[in-house]
């Protein structure tokens, strides 16, 4: 599972970061997680607000960060 965040360093992205990670932990599962930092890839997606969430390529959300059990059943569906 790949899991990448955009965003430009903000604290809501940092904070979505932290709660990735510790949703990761949480449910125990392999993930590969990415901090995608680069206005051109952010903007190549389509991302108008950060931060963003995507899973295996997949948009999940935009425009605010997820708390922990949001990611989890992100996760999981």
């Amino acid at each position: 599972m790949k899991i990448e965040i955009l965003g430009t360093g903000c604290a809501k992205c940092k904070s979505l970061l932290k709660n990735v990670e510790k949703a990761v932990a949480e449910l125990g599962i392999q993930a590969e997680i990415v901090k995608v930092d680069s206005i051109q890839e952010i903007m190549s997606r389509g991302v108008m607000l950060t931060p963003a969430l995507y899973v295996d390529g997949e948009s999940r959300m935009a425009g605010r960060t997820a708390t922990v059990e949001e990611i989890k059943r992100m996760l999981k569906a």
